[in-house]
């Protein structure tokens, strides 16, 4: 058995931070993903937009400072860098759909070995049906990342050979950054980046229950 550390929701936000290039325009989903904007590396120019209609968003506000007229997708509060902008809710879906973001970064319920993602609902009995903008940022970044924890609270993996909720888009996720690992999606499955200090390659392929290119 490996002996190993997983990546706290910090850590993991820095991880996915470090893959974000200069110049970039990223979208940062509702939850996890809104931690990534606390770890941008200084100096550098990524324009963070929220489908709500905000282009230029900074980090979290510190406690205290809070403007709840200024807020992304998920109500969080947000800030704003010099040079922000807000706009109409239609004119945000256009940007999202017309390939002019670079990278979505969103949560998952599941996700398959080539890409498939599962983000909006388990299809359970009384579920809400609220995919939102989920479905026009999986398929009309340019890159669509997914940041979650590998498994479920029932030690399940998110990570599946095909998705059995209902899908958000088909062979959109390009990487699927974890608590344990970093694994690229490809029509030949999963393609392994990176994984925590002390996880044997053996013991992650049996955790996902699939092969894991090295």
């Amino acid at each position: 058995m490996s002996n190993y550390t997983k990546r706290s929701k910090q850590e993991l936000a820095q991880r996915v931070a470090l893959d974000i290039f200069d110049g970039a325009y990223v979208n940062l989903g509702i939850g996890q993903p809104t931690l990534v904007a606390n770890y941008l590396p200084e100096g550098m120019e990524v324009v963070l937009h929220s489908e709500n209609g905000i282009l230029g968003m900074g980090a979290a506000p510190a406690a205290g400072a809070e403007d709840y007229d200024l807020i992304n997708a998920g109500k969080q509060p947000v800030t704003l860098l010099p040079g922000g902008s807000f706009f109409h809710h239609a004119d945000s879906f256009a940007m999202m759909r017309g390939g002019h973001l670079d990278i979505s970064v969103l949560g998952a319920f599941q996700v398959s070995a080539t890409g498939d993602l599962a983000n909006w609902s388990t299809g359970e009995a009384g579920a809400i049906p609220a995919v939102g903008g989920a479905m026009d940022l999986a398929v009309g970044a340019k890159q669509t990342w997914v940041m979650m924890d590998l498994l479920t609270k029932k030690g399940e993996s998110k990570v599946v050979q095909a998705c059995g909720y209902p899908l958000t888009g088909i062979g959109c996720v390009k990487r699927i950054y974890s608590d344990l690992a970093t694994l690229e999606c490809t029509p030949d499955g999963l393609k392994l980046i990176d994984k925590v200090d002390g996880l044997e390659h053996a013991e992650l392929e049996r955790l996902i229950g699939l092969p894991i290119q090295a």
